[in-house]
C-alpha cells in the first residue's frame, strides 16, 4: 500500500509528506503549549491533561495513549528520569528540576513525535547546558539528512558534537527511528557510531531524531514499572527530538513550527558543523 525501498524504509510522496506535516504540528503546537504552561508546583499528571486536550482539540489522537499499554498522553521524565517516564500526581515540580516532555499524534493516519526537555524556574547552570547541549546534538543531526548521505550519520553527528563538550553519557541502547504510518517504523536511528553507513537517504524517508544526554555515566535501567528509564548514578538527563523529513531541497522538521528553516540556515552559514 505504501512504497517501500530496498531497505524496507517507507517513502512518501508529496502529498503524503503534507499530512506528515499537519500531524507534526499538532505535535509541535502541543509541546509550545506544554512548554508554556510548566511552572513549579504543577504536577506530571496535570501537564499530560494539557497535551490530551490540546491534541484531541486538534482532531488528532494521542499516539501514545495506549502503546503497548502506556497509559499517558506524554511521556515525562524528571532529572534522573532517561525516557519514558509515565505521568503521575505523586510529586510536584519543584524549582531547580528539569523535565523532558515527549509528545506524539496521529492525524489521518499520519504520525508526529517530538519532544523537549524544560527547565523548572531557576536550575543549576550544569543542567542549562546539558540541555543546550543535547538540544544541539539533534540539530547536528538533523542537519546531516540529505540525499544520498548515510543513516549512520546522524548517530556521528550527535556523538561527535556531544563528546566535544564535555564528559557526557549517551545512552547507547536508545535512539530515534523511521516514523510515518506508524510511531516506530523501521530503521533505528543510534546517537553514536561511525559515518558513511547503512542505507543512503531519499527524497520521502522521514526519520525521529532524538538524542538523549547524561550528566554523567551512559548507564541506565529500567523501574518496576517497565517504563521508566533512570540514570543508574542518579545523575540528571535532557532529551530533544523532532520528527524529519529527507527532501530534494534539504531536511524538513515536520515537528518544528518552522520547519527548522532558522535553525538550520544557521547551521548552513558554516558547513564544518555539519560532518
Amino acid at each position: 500500500m505504501f512504497k517501500k525501498n530496498k531497505h524496507g524504509i517507507q517513502i512518501k510522496t508529496p502529498e503524503q509528506l503534507e499530512k506528515m506535516r499537519a500531524a507534526g504540528l499538532v505535535v509541535g503546537r502541543t509541546l509550545q503549549l506544554l512548554r508554556e504552561s510548566v511552572r513549579p508546583g504543577m504536577t506530571p499528571l496535570d501537564l499530560d491533561g494539557i497535551a490530551e486536550k490540546a491534541i484531541r482539540d486538534e482532531d488528532a489522537i494521542p499516539s501514545f495513549k495506549g502503546y503497548q499499554g502506556f497509559p499517558a498522553t506524554i511521556c515525562a521524565s524528571v532529572n534522573h528520569e532517561v525516557v519514558h517516564g509515565i505521568p503521575s500526581d505523586r510529586r510536584a515540580l519543584q524549582e531547580g528540576d528539569i523535565i523532558s516532555i515527549d509528545c506524539g499524534a496521529i492525524l489521518d493516519g499520519w504520525h508526529g513525535d517530538a519532544a523537549i526537555t524544560v527547565p523548572i524556574g531557576e536550575v543549576d547552570p550544569k543542567l542549562t547546558e546539558l540541555m543546550r547541549v543535547t538540544e544541539e546534538a539533534m540539530w547536528r543531526g538533523i542537519a546531516v539528512l540529505t540525499v544520498g548521505r548515510h543513516l549512520s550519520d546522524i548517530g556521528h553527528a550527535v556523538e561527535k558534537y556531544v563528546r566535544s563538550q564535555g564528559r557526557y553519557g549517551i545512552p547507547q541502547e536508545y535512539g530515534g527511528h523511521g516514523i510515518g504510518t506508524e510511531m516506530h517504523m523501521d530503521p533505528w536511528v543510534a546517537n553514536h557510531g561511525k559515518p558513511g553507513r547503512g542505507p543512503r537517504f531519499e527524497p520521502g524517508m522521514c526519520f525521529a531524531v532524538e538524542p538523549m544526554v547524561n550528566l554523567g555515566t551512559d548507564r541506565t535501567k529500567v523501574l518496576a514499572d517497565d517504563w521508566t528509564v533512570i540514570t543508574v548514578d542518579g545523575k540528571s538527563s535532557a532529551h530533544f527530538e523532532h520528527s524529519v523529513a529527507v527532501t530534494d531541497d534539504g531536511p524538513v522538521v515536520l515537528t518544528a513550527l518552522d520547519g527548522g528553516a532558522e535553525r538550520l540556515a544557521d547551521l548552513a552559514k558554516d558547513p564544518e558543523q555539519v560532518t
